[in-house]
């Protein structure tokens, strides 16, 4: 992953320590997705982080849409 990818090491970082703290075993993935698929998908926000495919953030944080 390059660093122009925004927060996404920070994402994992916390994704990371979270399940470690809370000792959940979980598969996560990470994807990478520009604006129009974004669009598309429906994301709010980014970084977008969904639990069996609902957004976290039912609000909706200020940058897509």
């Amino acid at each position: 992953m390059s660093e122009s990818y925004g927060s996404y090491h920070q994402l994992r970082e916390n994704m990371d320590r979270a399940l470690s703290e809370l000792n959940v075993k979980a598969d996560v993935s990470y994807s990478i997705v520009y604006y129009e698929e974004a669009l598309q998908l429906g994301l709010k926000g980014s970084p977008a982080i969904r639990i069996n495919r609902k957004d976290i953030d039912e609000g909706g944080s200020p940058g897509i849409l």
